[in-house]
């Protein structure tokens, strides 16, 4: 085994075509955001003021904190697992390109590399179904039909 020469960093990526105060809004604006992510949040993302984020079809809850917004640039949290994510939103003249990078994650090296790739995956999913719902008006059930079974099956 090898020990971890650099902390792993999740990324995905994805140009969403709409402008981008439609996009930044959709993923601060949990009117829109439990379209195509979590199901129930305690209000819209405001820096410096934490947010419950619930995902009903798996009985499971997370608080982050809000530690920066700047309007449809970038929006930084904290406490999503004891790591940090962070959305950069860039216009395009065909759209918004939303870049999410989630760092810091704790643990042996075999358990950051887990949850790295986990990660990776799951906010892909947030993505293409912000895309879909964006674009198409679409929900695509990403996120509850990753485990139909129930997180207790994972």
């Amino acid at each position: 085994m090898t020990d971890l020469t650099q902390a792993p960093v999740a990324t995905a990526e994805m140009l969403i075509r709409k402008p981008v105060a439609e996009v930044f809004n959709a993923f601060v604006d949990p009117a829109v955001t439990t379209r195509f992510w979590f199901t129930k949040s305690s209000g819209r993302l405001v820096a410096g003021r934490p947010v419950q984020w619930t995902w009903e079809m798996y009985g499971f809850a997370m608080t982050i904190d809000v530690t920066a917004i700047e309007p449809d640039k970038r929006i930084v949290i904290d406490g999503f697992g004891d790591s940090t994510v962070t959305w950069t939103f860039t216009p395009r003249a065909d759209g918004t390109y939303v870049s999410i990078s989630n760092s810091g994650f704790q643990g042996d090296g075999d358990t950051q590399v887990k949850t790295a790739v986990g990660s990776t995956e799951g906010f892909a999913f947030v993505l293409a179904g912000a895309k879909a719902w964006l674009e198409h008006g679409i929900t695509l059930n990403l996120i509850a039909d990753k485990y139909p079974d129930g997180l207790a099956k994972t």
